[in-house]
């Protein structure tokens, strides 16, 4: 008994000095509710309905019937695996003929995938494409076991409360699995960089953060967090894994593709101009300030016919200055938490930028979000381990609003005007979880500037 006493005594100590609470105490649940038998229950319930759900809409789908996306990564793979010519897998109407002649109806394209995205799935180039796509789900759902107990590993979290939190990004889960993309193996990929990261072993972090970066450049985060950049062991697993995948790309797809690409492609995807149908990039799916601003200026009568004002003029300057704002206050309270080290600074970190590219980026889609399994999980449990729970709280809402949202509710809204605001509930969740996000970071660096102050002037 005395022992208990004497460390909650050291505990309530380091609260007060650091204004945090001890690690032990930090890695209680996050959701909170798995400290007691009533939400233990409550958890379980969650956890099984959502799984329930995953399985008749993320998991039976693809075993049925083949549907859009993963017909282009199976396309591009059969090109490669028959010796056909790479250097026209940009050319649309040729690719589209190619998906046809190999039994996928579906309209499909190669761009903006970096070529290397054609090897992903050479290993089942040789199977028809409702098998290829049974492969590809039966890894997908490996890949999401094994985030969930490799991130609670990470965040020293229960296994219910990995579960659930996982789990609450619902549509995105639903969406990879349904449309075969690969973005549960990259999230997966990413959380077990970072465990090796934390127990020391940073050339292997580093491999796992780069080995996707050529395909999806969203890993490069890890690669260039201020926690990366001092560790050169991490820089340099990445940067052997993104050659050897890049060397590999041109070697077997040959440097014409590559050269399209960079020529080209690559600028129409960093500007969210992705798809024929839509090319001036208007869709409201996108859920990005590109997007938006489109909505709002750009008059085009048969996509856009009602924006709020006739001023395209406008688009670019408005999105330009809405990210410059976001990537200057960003870097502003990184730099100042850095200086003022502040503790967990790399989680901080990685957790803000993780954010901050999905609130950037030229156009996103559902499932792009399982990618925030991991910095949403750092910053929120950074969060809880400095005693700012209610911050926490609504980062893991939002968070769960973006996984759980019914956006058939606000799809009236697009092409009407200024009502077109409430057209992109998830941008602006992403948004209210960077700005918790930036508040809490410029909060926490304040302590250790004033503990030194204090203790120089002593």
């Amino acid at each position: 008994m005395s022992s208990r006493v004497e460390r909650e005594r050291c505990d309530e100590t380091e609260v007060e000095r650091t204004g945090r609470l001890p690690a032990r105490q930090a890695a209680l649940t996050l959701a909170g509710a798995a400290e007691t038998t009533f939400g233990r229950l409550v958890a379980l319930a969650l956890i099984v309905s959502l799984t329930a759900m995953l399985i008749v809409k993320g998991v039976a789908p693809p075993l049925q019937r083949v549907d859009t996306d993963f017909p282009n990564y199976l396309t591009a793979a059969k090109i490669v695996a028959n010796g056909e010519d790479t250097a026209r897998l940009y050319d649309d109407s040729w690719f589209q003929a190619r998906m046809r002649a190999y039994g996928m109806s579906s309209y499909g394209k190669f761009g903006p995938f970096p070529p290397p995205t054609a090897l992903l799935l050479l290993p089942l180039a040789r199977l028809a494409p409702l098998d290829a796509l049974r492969v590809m789900t039966f890894v997908s759902v490996l890949c999401l076991g094994a985030s969930i107990l490799l991130l609670a590993r990470v965040l020293s979290w229960s296994l219910a409360a990995s579960a659930l939190f996982v789990l609450a990004s619902y549509h995105a889960i639903v969406n990879d699995l349904r449309d075969g993309q690969p973005y549960i193996v990259i999230s997966m990929c990413c959380i077990l960089g970072y465990l090796a990261w934390q127990r020391n072993r940073r050339l292997v972090a580093g491999l796992c953060f780069g080995f996707f970066v050529p395909l999806k450049y969203y890993p490069v985060i890890y690669l260039i967090s201020p926690g990366s950049l001092r560790e050169w062991r991490v820089l340099l697993g990445g940067a052997i894994a993104i050659g050897v995948v890049a060397a590999a790309s041109i070697a077997v797809l040959g440097w014409p593709v590559h050269g399209i690409f960079l020529a080209s492609v690559i600028e129409r995807h960093l500007t969210g101009h992705l798809n024929p149908p839509d090319p001036l990039g208007l869709s409201a799916a996108y859920q990005s300030f590109d997007s938006l601003f489109g909505r709002l200026f750009v008059l085009d009568p048969a996509a856009n016919p009602k924006p709020m004002v006739v001023a395209p003029v406008l688009r670019p300057i408005f999105v330009a200055a809405a990210k410059s704002a976001l990537v200057l206050a960003t870097a502003a309270v990184l730099w100042r938490a850095y200086r003022a080290a502040t503790a967990e600074f790399t989680a901080a970190t990685v957790g803000l930028l993780g954010i901050l590219v999905m609130a950037i980026a030229p156009a996103t889609a559902t499932y792009h979000f399982v990618l925030l399994w991991l910095p949403a999980g750092l910053i929120a449990d950074w969060l809880r381990s400095r005693r700012a729970e209610p911050e926490a709280y609504l980062v893991l809402g939002a968070y769960a609003l973006i996984g759980l949202f019914p956006y058939a509710l606000t799809s009236s809204f697009e092409g009407r005007g200024v009502w077109n605001l409430l057209a992109y509930p998830r941008l602006w969740l992403v948004i209210v979880m960077w700005a918790v996000c930036v508040r809490a970071l410029a909060r926490a660096e304040r302590r250790p500037v004033a503990e030194r102050e204090e203790g120089a002037r002593a």
